[in-house]
């Protein structure tokens, strides 16, 4: 049997962790306990998340109008990108990544391609990018939790959501919970972990989740399990994040991405502030000009606020799983957050690892070899994925855009699709995994957004399929517009679930 799991490390990965393993092996005999140090703070700057989000809270008995009132959360219904391809005619190029899911319906892409490109991808598809636009919530009032008219996630407070996520696990799930300084970690004969040293005694499990962050202090520092750096692959490497206040009376429901001259900087919306942040390449730009650039964009001087500087490690553990040691968040991974991936990885991860964990130290070595190759699998997916959203923007300003189209910063997998792609577009076979992460909806929004080019032969619909389908989209177009009058504003439902909560299913 399996009597004891430490978590090394608090925050979100850590507490995601703690729900997970807490709700599998609760009244079980197997002990789950966290210990965090009470001197690292958790300093919550704007986050996203995808819609897998909302299931977790489901999935761990959260109430969504707490969660919106703790958190200080708003919805999230996609990302738009601006100034990822350069612009037509003096008009910025901008794009919408949105949770719409259309592709089992291959009639959207085959009509578009063949001339309905009059209208955006996504405005075409679906319905999210008109609700984006028009700023208005993806549920109406009386819809209860986790309901809506149109697929939604969240933007949160990192800070708050660990707090929330921390009483879940302790009061719902009987997790235990130590504050105290880690001072050493000891091993056995056999190179596990036999015991965490800690400023309130040692601390011994027969399973140790390392949480540590970046430092990787367990599985990378003392277990030294490798680092594979994928640096050459997607070079921004440093952040700048601040908090500020909104600038006018609306709250985006999404999340917004602009590209800049060597990176990105995101804007992610809260209901009381937003959180900003520039993503660059220490390589292509200065820490100073990448400052410039942020508070040009948010159009106050940064000395009035605090900006944090973060060094990003691009890459992933070799194994994360080792002896009788896992990874989890930063400590495994991590690529630049362009698509939400960080908390991604970390709730996709953390529940993979509670279902797969057998019931007996046995069993781990089996166990690891599984969890091992669908991770790795599942980094490699995430930063081709990444990857995309450079490598075929038409940017010729400056090397950061120049470089990241050089033949050999692109991953085999992807040059292999892209090429095909040319003549045939995406379909289900490029996606066969079920913890792709990405799948052929994200693909299409995101190559077709940026004008990926299709042979249109392959899209050929007959005259009859035409008719008919252009009749669908007649009345696909009315569906629109009602929803579009029946949703409220998102900032004024924000502010009603803030006063009321959300009704039950």
């Amino acid at each position: 049997m399996l009597n004891s799991i430490l978590i090394v490390g608090g925050g979100t990965a850590g507490w995601l962790a703690a729900n997970h393993l807490g709700k599998k092996f609760k009244n079980s005999g197997t002990t789950v306990t966290l210990i965090e140090s009470p001197n690292i703070p958790t300093i919550g700057v704007g986050e996203g998340t995808v819609p897998m989000m909302r299931q977790t809270l489901s999935y761990f008995g959260i109430d969504e109008g707490v969660f919106f009132q703790q958190c200080d959360a708003a919805f999230k219904q996609g990302i738009r990108f601006e100034n990822w391809m350069k612009s037509n005619s003096d008009k910025p190029h901008f794009y919408y990544h949105p949770f719409d899911y259309f592709a089992d319906d291959d009639r959207f892409l085959k009509y578009w391609l063949n001339g309905s490109q009059g209208n955006s991808f996504a405005e075409f598809v679906g319905i999210q990018s008109h609700l984006c636009e028009s700023s208005k919530a993806p549920k109406k009032v009386t819809q209860p939790q986790f309901e809506s008219v149109s697929s939604y996630a969240y933007h949160l407070d990192a800070g708050k959501f660990s707090e929330l996520l921390k009483k879940n696990a302790i009061e719902h799930f009987g997790v235990n919970f130590i504050l105290a300084e880690m001072k050493s970690i000891e091993t056995n004969v056999e190179g596990n972990i036999s015991n965490i040293a800690t400023d309130q005694g040692a601390l011994k499990a027969e399973l140790f989740i390392d949480c540590t962050g970046f430092n990787s202090l367990i599985l990378g520092d003392k277990l030294k399990v490798k680092f594979v750096d994928k640096s050459n692959v997607l070079f921004t490497d440093k952040a700048l994040a601040v908090q500020v206040p909104h600038s006018s009376d609306r709250i985006s429901p999404y999340t917004c991405s602009t590209a800049q001259s060597a990176g990105w900087i995101w804007d992610i919306p809260l209901f009381s502030r937003k959180g900003v942040g520039h993503v660059f390449s220490s390589s292509h730009t200065t820490s100073d000009d990448a400052y410039q650039a942020l508070e040009s964009y948010v159009g106050r001087n940064l000395d009035e606020f605090t900006v944090r500087k973060i060094d990003m490690k691009i890459g992933y553990r070799e194994k994360a799983w080792f002896k009788n040691c896992v990874a989890l968040g930063l400590s495994q991974g991590f690529v630049e957050p362009l698509e939400a991936t960080g908390l991604l990885v970390f709730d996709v991860t953390a529940k993979m690892l509670a279902d797969i964990l057998p019931n007996s130290i046995n069993g781990f070595s089996a166990s690891a070899s599984q969890f091992n190759a669908v991770v790795t699998n599942m980094w490699l997916k995430v930063i081709d994925f990444i990857k995309l959203h450079y490598c075929i923007s038409d940017r010729t300003d400056s090397d950061f855009w120049l470089d990241n189209r050089v033949q050999n910063s692109i991953p085999d997998t992807l040059q292999e699709k892209l090429a095909r792609w040319q003549h045939v577009p995406p379909n289900q076979y490029d996606f066969s995994g079920k913890l792709d992460v990405f799948n052929l909806d994200n693909y299409l929004y995101v190559l077709y957004g940026m004008s990926f080019k299709t042979d249109k032969a392959s899209c050929v619909l007959s005259d009859r399929n035409k008719h008919a389908f252009a009749s669908h989209l007649s009345s696909y177009d009315k569906y629109k517009q009602n929803v579009l009058m029946s949703v409220p504003d998102h900032k004024v439902l924000l502010e009603q679930i803030r006063i009321f909560g959300m009704a039950k299913i």
